[in-house]
């Protein structure tokens, strides 16, 4: 039915440590009576996962670590950010210094 596939898929973990997760829950007896009705209402409730959802693996792997740590992830970007800023100022001070005529006029603009 494809829940222990899109558990995986959305924590990031091998499919198969999910399966023998739920293999193990069911004949220990314990966790039988509810994780046995959980998953079949699972896969007979939730969405398909659409086939066009990730162009490769890195983009899936990117998603994983989003939904894993939000956080961490708005700090690389953020940090991808600035890194470019950075660069783009360095282009910029090159292009402007070594070219007076342009220094100019980006002072008239201003």
């Amino acid at each position: 039915m494809g829940v222990c596939s899109g558990i995986a898929d959305y924590t990031g973990l091998d499919v198969n440590l999910i399966r023998i997760g739920v293999v193990i829950a069911v004949l220990t007896g314990a966790l039988a009576s509810i994780v046995l009705p959980l998953y079949f209402l699972a896969g007979l409730i939730l969405e398909k996962k659409p086939a066009y959802l990730y162009t490769d693996r890195e983009e899936q792997k990117y998603w994983q670590g989003v939904r894993q740590n939000p956080k961490r992830t708005v700090r690389e970007v953020r940090g991808k950010f600035r890194d470019i800023d950075r660069r783009l100022a360095e282009v910029e001070n090159y292009y402007v210094s070594s070219n007076p005529r342009l220094n100019a006029e980006i002072e008239r603009l201003r």
